[in-house]
């Protein structure tokens, strides 16, 4: 059964694919000249850098992004209170230093004196009020508010029942800012380097509106500013001179290419139009291991690849049964080691290996896809589907290559184990993610989710019933619950099994049918110096340098 599925799925990709296997022969330009001249480490006349960045931003303001190639920009654009070096270990940000009350209820945060904004102007407390108020402000629909429950009246001030100035932050005076918690957050720091957090120059908000985020308006605090923004072509960046680490700053600029097909990204960076990719076609990867191995980076990754169900709409609303059986029926070997192929792990649960939390799987992770197959077919029988009245169901995706293998991959396998029959739709990005945020027009949707911190709440928020990002629609009340109750612990230890617990809880509700989990994939040029591999795949311009090539 297994070899019939495999050449079953694997033939489908194939010939939905371009000249499968063929285009791997290309030739490699020679190489002549050494990268970083006589001593290794010389300098590039021109400190440019050209980056891949997948799917084009849906906004540059940092309260309302969402996904991660726009926070890639914003990484460079503007600095929240706590930073990553280029290892990802968090460092001082605009913040010089803090300090933590006994009761871990209040962060004291002292600033960079030389901070100052791409305009020149001092960043002050202040600005770091206005932007957390402004984030939490439902005026500004963020979608990401929610990761600001750990504020002080932050949920009360998301909700509209508090106004934004009651949040629990305040300016003790220009260079000393004071956060206060509701209960003790251990992963706060992590938290404060996501765009969330960041502060944004008042007046040019006050002053363009939802403007404020476009080239000739936007005021940055980052290492470097804002200077071009044409859709579907290029973001390009330039240094700022204002910043306040600028003199250990070596790029003079920065372009962000949006390249939504992975292997149109790599073909540019084959053809020298990029220094570094976002990611790389999974089909590519064994031959690049072979013919440019260093130059290719794989590395952990704190994310996990998923689908989600609406359990909003039929058929998925109160079908745990259903929803069960289409997980089951999906061989997550064959799937990480044959159609992505680039080390995914499988992943039968939904947070990631975390530092100090015990992952949750399920029994059946432990089966053979045999026994899976079993109890798939006997849970889509409960559900009342049959070969005589199979489930027809949309399976919606964002467009690009490895996401489509995927989609067609798992449409078979569907197909050969339980007769359902599948209709891949693919959207460009950000309708897509408006499709899947409306709940009206989904059924089966793909939804990816990289951690915006080391702690497995990351995560776990996602599914409370009331998060923005919460597009599944799933709610339970005891997971709303346990979830509360982990906010509210400062053991760590029982922390962590409340959390395990409410995703055991989830997992027996099954909203999403978890892949795999990430790893990053990425080309990167010889002469590109100052790349490190880190669990957030975070990588700020700013840590680079073009070597003499």
């Amino acid at each position: 059964m297994k070899r019939r599925l495999l050449a079953t799925a694997l033939t489908v990709v194939c010939l939905l694919s371009v000249a499968c296997g063929r285009r791997d022969e290309v030739q490699l330009p020679a190489q002549t000249q050494r990268v970083g001249g006589a001593s290794g480490n010389e300098l590039a006349a021109v400190q440019i850098l050209r980056r891949g960045n997948g799917t084009e931003p849906e906004t540059l303001d940092p309260h309302r992004v969402e996904g991660v190639t726009a926070a890639n920009v914003l990484r460079d654009l503007f600095e929240g209170l706590v930073t990553e070096a280029a290892d990802g270990e968090l460092i001082p940000g605009a913040a010089a230093s803090w300090a933590t009350s006994d009761d871990g209820l209040v962060y004291t945060f002292k600033l960079q004196p030389q901070g100052r904004w791409s305009n020149g102007e001092p960043v002050t407390a202040d600005d770091f009020v206005y932007g957390l108020r402004r984030s939490a402000d439902p005026a500004t629909l963020s979608e990401y508010s929610a990761i600001l429950y750990p504020v002080e009246n932050a949920a009360e001030v998301i909700a509209g029942t508090l106004p934004p100035d009651r949040l629990g932050v305040r300016a003790i005076d220009a260079q000393t800012l004071e956060i206060r918690l509701h209960s003790p957050t251990p992963y706060l720091l992590g938290l404060l380097t996501h765009a969330s957090t960041y502060p944004v120059n008042r007046k040019s908000v006050e002053q363009y509106g939802a403007r404020f985020a476009r080239p000739g308006k936007l005021v940055s605090n980052g290492p470097f500013q804002l200077s071009e923004w044409v859709v579907q072509s290029h973001i390009r960046l330039l240094r700022n001179p204002y910043y306040r680490d600028n003199l250990h700053t070596t790029l003079t600029e920065v372009w962000y290419y949006p390249v939504e097909n992975a292997e149109a990204e790599l073909n540019r960076y084959r053809a020298g139009e990029l220094d570094m990719t976002e990611t790389i076609p999974a089909r590519q990867v064994a031959w690049l291991r072979k013919h440019l191995a260093d130059e290719l980076r794989i590395s952990p990754y704190l994310g996990s690849y998923v689908y989600g169900f609406n359990t909003q709409q039929p058929p998925f609303r109160d079908a745990p049964k259903l929803r069960k059986a289409l997980a089951l029926a999906l061989d997550r070997d064959i799937l990480t080691g044959k159609i992505s192929g680039a080390g995914e792990l499988p992943a039968y649960s939904w947070v990631p290996p975390v530092s100090g939390y015990t992952q949750q799987v399920p029994d059946w992770a432990h089966w053979t896809q045999a026994e899976r197959n079993a109890e798939a077919r006997r849970l889509y029988a409960e559900a009342g589907y049959s070969a005589s009245h199979p489930l027809r169901m949309q399976l919606l995706y964002n467009t690009e290559s490895n996401h489509r293998r995927l989609a067609v991959a798992m449409a078979a396998m569907w197909r050969e184990v339980l007769g359902v029959e599948t209709e891949l739709l693919n959207q460009e990005w950000q309708v897509f993610l408006q499709t899947r945020r409306s709940r009206f027009d989904t059924q089966l949707f793909r939804y990816g989710w990289i951690g915006d911190y080391n702690d497995p709440y990351t995560f776990a928020e996602i599914l409370e019933s009331k998060h923005g990002l919460n597009d599944m629609g799933y709610s339970n009340p005891r997971y709303d619950a346990l979830l509360a109750a982990a906010a509210r612990d400062g053991n760590p230890v029982t922390r962590m099994a409340t959390l395990a617990a409410a995703e055991r809880l989830m997992l027996d509700d099954m909203p999403i049918i978890p892949l795999y989990f990430y790893v990053s994939k990425k080309m990167v040029k010889p002469w590109v110096a100052g790349f490190e591999a880190n669990i957030m795949d975070h990588h700020y311009s700013r840590y680079f340098r073009i070597l003499e090539h």
